[in-house]
């Protein structure tokens, strides 16, 4: 870049073969090769240039004098406060043009100056950040602390709800892991992230914020994913934490519920349309944070041509539990040509060796079923339970806390099937598939 007398933040026109770009100069990716400069352009999107094909560079402007950290906004004393737990990821970020990074908002002005609407709606009280982790760095260690910190503010008297924000990859193990470890929830807690990065017109944590702080306002004391219910802004869906999973790799209305409705469609202008009656509300109760994870538990998809040895190699581990995502209504082979690929002697020799073996079903949509077909019943008469329309990861994060009350496999089976956060559905409504 010092060839053509420009850095990083200068906004530059730039004119490479036949095309000319306009944009602001962002820092080399630390990966990145040194033959390419990388232009962000007006409307959000980044290109690379290769440097041996510019003819002109115009140096526009310097960088803009405003740096991350500065917000002359504040919050309505007088409005109902929440409070926000900050986890990582693009939602809670903004881009500083003077250097092109990203940062962490740290303060509720910050967060303010990001998503001006919040100010129309609620007065954060403050933002808490425990840790700042990409989501798929996260571990039912973190789970825990994000529990105590939720169960904290909710026993705080001024607070109407909390937000978290989070990392979309992994954040329906979280909605899964809180649903189940907040006991007595009084109040509404919403998890929310971001699809697109902050820095792209496409963003949509903007509005997911916006929505959740209308569902912090609600009357549902859930824990709920408020998201995108559609690929526009028109509004945004609350999915119960225990019934809803991320269905697509970049959509931004990502987070579908599973066998059974959204709790609501929430608009952006405050309008909240009860989709699901069945849901808790308001009360005064004192949250407790029950988080108590025993981390040797696994969760296993099955898939053609899989070993039992897969089993037998976490029960030689001494884990105490695994969950199996089996094809259908919750089979593995049973009866193949060849007795290497059978899995019944290794379900058997961990329920002797006192480990809990839980089949869930890879369609999500759905529920097991051991009585339809053969497999199903030898399977059962293994030892193995079938735990209904449970979700695979909601099956994973729920054993783990069971298995953190008790080792007895009589009991281990019984919390397994007991209702504890509405993860079974009573019934499955046929509208409920890909809704």
């Amino acid at each position: 870049m010092e060839k053509f007398n420009f850095g990083t933040g200068d906004r530059v026109r730039i004119t490479a073969k036949q095309n000319t770009y306009e944009g602001i100069v962002m820092p080399r990716p630390e990966l990145a090769d040194k033959e390419h400069i990388v232009l962000k352009l007006d409307n959000g999107y980044n290109i690379g240039i290769l440097i041996s094909a510019i003819k002109n560079v115009e140096k526009l402007s310097g960088p803009k004098p405003t740096a991350h950290g500065s917000s002359p906004l504040s919050f309505d004393q007088e409005k109902p406060k929440i409070s926000v737990i900050a986890t990582g990821g693009t939602i809670t970020s903004k881009v500083d043009y003077r250097t092109g990074g990203v940062f962490p908002f740290t303060t509720p002005e910050e967060l303010l100056e990001g998503v001006p609407d919040l100010a129309k709606i609620v007065n954060v009280k403050h933002i808490l950040k425990p840790f700042t982790l990409w989501s798929e760095d996260m571990t039912p260690n973190e789970w825990t602390v994000i529990a105590k910190e939720v169960a904290k503010e909710l026993n705080d008297p001024q607070v109407h709800g909390v937000i978290v924000t989070h990392g979309t990859d992994t954040l329906h193990y979280t909605a899964a892991a809180l649903s189940f470890m907040l006991k007595n929830l009084n109040k509404p807690v919403a998890l929310v992230g971001a699809q697109r990065s902050v820095d792209r017109g496409s963003f949509d944590g903007n509005m997911n914020l916006v929505c959740a702080a209308h569902y912090c306002l609600s009357e549902i004391a859930e824990v709920a994913v408020v998201m995108h219910g559609k690929t526009d802004d028109e509004y945004c869906i609350a999915s119960r934490g225990t019934k809803v999973r991320k269905m697509h790799s970049s959509r931004r209305d990502t987070f579908r519920p599973i066998n059974e409705f959204p709790l609501a469609k929430i608009f952006p202008d405050g309008n909240i349309v009860i989709i699901n009656p069945k849901h808790k509300t308001r009360s005064n109760s004192k949250v407790e944070a029950d988080a108590k994870f025993d981390e040797k538990v696994a969760l296993i998809y099955y898939y053609p041509g899989a070993l039992p040895e897969i089993l037998d190699y976490y029960v030689s581990k001494d884990y105490k539990g695994i969950i199996i995502a089996g094809t259908g209504f919750g089979h593995v082979s049973t009866n193949p040509l060849k007795e290497e690929n059978k899995w019944l002697n290794s379900i058997k020799k961990a329920i002797e060796g006192k480990v809990f073996v839980g089949i869930t079903t890879q369609t999500l949509y759905g529920g097991t079923d051991p009585l339809v077909y053969s497999a199903g019943r030898l399977i059962q008469e293994a030892g193995a339970v079938y735990l209904k329309d449970l979700l695979p990861e909601v099956a994973y994060v729920k054993l783990g806390l069971v298995l953190g009350k008790t080792k007895a496999l009589s009991k281990i089976k019984e919390l397994m099937l007991t209702n504890i956060a509405n993860e079974f559905a009573e019934r499955i409504e046929p509208e409920t598939f890909l809704y």
